[in-house]
């Protein structure tokens, strides 16, 4: 699933756009999901309450207000893996962007094979940032959250909770399997918990405080086990 936004003040610019991207993820039998911003504060706010949602911004350099290039800088300091590509009417803004290491850069309108080669090129930076992301869905909404970002996970029963500096993303799982997949950079303080390392600033009176100053329980079982798993992360940075 490529989930695209798009945002320019245009409609027909907008409608342009989405209409030649689906003929390509169709022709290509790519499943697609395109969400569509009228200015770049729509669109902030929006990716404010659904970070992870988005793996691909077509943004207008000349966006009214809140200029295409401010947007783009918000956007990247929200989410470092987002991938952006900006759309333009003037030849002479395309050189504007290298500061946020956007993906490309198309002079409206855009043409199908360069729009291909975006989509192409944009698939093959999603699959190497799998490692460093952990994908996770909810229904029919998927998420990619950094790994660098997380700070544990909190299980429920069969619900797990991914929490970050600035959201939580609920999913179907197990604590277990979540262990699995996200490796030793994790630690598992207790039932209910798998931390990150790198997260942990320290260990005491049974509970493990977080780089947030967070505190979470340490069970009895766990405690040794955490302190070692702590140890040797500590010890891998150096």
């Amino acid at each position: 699933m490529l989930r695209i936004g798009i945002c320019d003040d245009s409609a027909e610019a907008r409608f342009v756009l989405r209409a030649a991207l689906e003929r390509i993820l169709e022709n290509r039998k790519i499943q697609g999901q395109i969400f569509e911003f009228s200015a770049g504060e729509n669109l902030l706010c929006w990716f404010d309450h659904h970070m992870g949602e988005l793996e691909l911004i077509f943004l207008d350099m000349e966006l009214h207000q809140l200029d295409g290039l401010e947007t783009a800088r918000r956007l990247r300091a929200m989410d470092a893996g987002l991938q952006l590509v900006f759309v333009t009417g003037y030849p002479e803004h395309v050189f504007e962007g290298y500061s946020v290491g956007a993906l490309g850069y198309l002079l409206k309108p855009p043409k199908q094979e360069q729009l291909e080669d975006v989509l192409e090129r944009a698939q093959a930076v999603l699959y190497r940032n799998l490692e460093r992301a952990y994908i996770c869905h909810n229904g029919d909404t998927h998420y990619r959250i950094p790994i660098s970002g997380i700070l544990y996970f909190a299980s429920d029963r069969r619900q797990v909770r991914c929490v970050t500096e600035g959201r939580s993303y609920s999913f179907y799982s197990k604590l277990d399997t979540v262990a699995q997949e996200v490796g030793q950079s994790f630690i598992r303080v207790h039932q209910r918990y798998l931390v990150r390392a790198g997260a942990v600033d320290r260990i005491e009176s049974g509970e493990v405080i977080l780089c947030n100053g967070e505190r979470l329980p340490v069970s009895r079982s766990c405690q040794q086990s955490a302190l070692l798993a702590l140890a040797r992360a500590e010890l891998e940075r150096f």
